[in-house]
């Protein structure tokens, strides 16, 4: 953990824990090496309903780490049904969930048990789906959140050595027979490795290829941050400017994405053209137009015509992968966060901006009627105190 850091002298960590033995393992870790300085662990425990047993399972999961000496609390998941992707909802679910916790206590830190076989297989999973550089890096062992930063320590440790740990303390775990279905590329992948322990060549290969795949990614993003500092400026609203003249394209595939809230940016060669030579068009969900008033260079504003539909302005919502609603917002019960569209014409008045950026600002609705544009100061500044609206795209231009 330690070269995964800094942490405070006495930080509270929480540890995802299945009750498998991998986050059985890492809870356990976590708890002596909290313990050795003055800190805390809290066990968050995922029921995802997806199998009859999984209630009895995460009961036993919660027995098995107070007998450790780790305090745990139980995140039941609802609405979680089989069907396609399911393994990928089921994630994204349980991630939500786990983040939700770790920001209702207050915790910084979020350490998920991901292995050296689980590396080896994200690998090679990407490598099947023609990835690039970036994801043959496999997982990152620190992916910094909005509001957790999620610490992978043990991408590099064998799951043999992590079962060896549990039996030599004496606790157990629960095998998820889930990871042995066939009908999932990851355990057809585990099952072809022919590796249970992880310590084989063929894994320790992968891993130091995803090793020195992660360096470069990290190079790249540093050299991707230098280049946006030099040819762009982004604002909290939501739109960047970009200076005249080129632009490498890997910083405006970037910044694209940003500025769109999207999970993955565009191809590199849909943009090198554009990057080659900037001038007016639609690329990734963002539009760039002349900055007019703004001064020289090319604005850069979300697409209006595909920004997501509304969504319940419930705390802590996002809304069109980019901005986000405060933990602690006093909202309706039956308000809705969306666009402000074509109501930005009323609304000149309380801002400068270009009427391209004012249509593409988050509002809040109740029916019909226009409650509030916290970024325009509308209709007061203490309703949009206690409205606030961050732009926090999935992924920052320059992570």
């Amino acid at each position: 953990l330690d070269p995964l850091g800094p942490f405070g002298a006495a930080s509270d960590l929480a540890v995802g824990v299945s009750g498998g033995a991998d986050s059985m393992a890492l809870a356990l870790l976590t708890a002596r090496w909290s313990a050795a300085r003055g800190g805390s662990v809290l066990a968050l425990v995922v029921d995802h309903g997806l199998r009859p047993a999984s209630g009895d399972e995460a009961a036993l999961t919660l027995r098995r780490l107070a007998e450790l000496g780790v305090p745990g609390r139980l995140l039941r998941l609802f609405g979680l049904r089989h069907g396609p992707a399911l393994a990928e909802r089921a994630r994204e679910a349980r991630y939500a969930a786990l983040i939700s916790a770790c920001r209702a206590a207050g915790i910084a830190h979020l350490l998920l048990g991901h292995h050296a076989g689980d590396q080896a297989e994200t690998v090679l999973m990407r490598r099947l789906g023609g990835s690039g550089g970036a994801g043959l890096a496999g997982m990152a062992a620190v992916s910094e959140l909005e509001c957790v930063r999620l610490l992978r320590p043990l991408l590099g440790v064998p799951a043999g050595r992590l079962r060896a740990t549990l039996r030599e303390g004496g606790t157990g775990w629960i095998e998820d027979p889930s990871n042995r279905d066939p009908a999932t590329l990851r355990a057809r992948l585990r099952a072809e490795r022919s590796d249970p322990e992880g310590d084989g060549a063929g894994t320790l290969e992968l891993i130091k290829r995803a090793v020195a795949a992660g360096g470069t990614r990290s190079e790249r993003e540093r050299a991707i941050a230098a280049d946006l500092a030099e040819h762009a400026a982004m604002h909290p609203e939501g739109f960047a400017l970009l200076s005249s003249g080129p632009i490498p394209a890997p910083a405006l595939a970037a910044l694209l994405q940003a500025i769109a809230g999207s999970r993955y940016p565009p191809s590199l060669r849909q943009v090198a053209t554009l990057a080659a030579a900037p001038a007016p068009a639609t690329l990734g969900g963002v539009r760039l137009l002349p900055a007019g008033r703004m001064g020289p260079g090319l604005l850069m504003v979300r697409e209006e015509a595909a920004q997501a539909p509304p969504v319940p302005a419930r705390p802590g919502t996002r809304w069109d992968g980019r901005f986000r609603l405060g933990a602690h917002a006093a909202t309706h019960a039956q308000a809705l966060l969306g666009a402000l569209g074509s109501a930005a014409a009323g609304l000149r008045r309380h801002s400068p901006l270009p009427s391209a950026v004012l249509r593409s600002l988050p509002a809040l609705r109740l029916a019909d009627r226009l409650l509030a544009v916290p970024h325009l100061g509308y209709p007061d500044a203490a309703t949009c105190r206690d409205l606030p609206l961050t732009f926090c795209p999935r992924r920052p231009a320059a992570g």
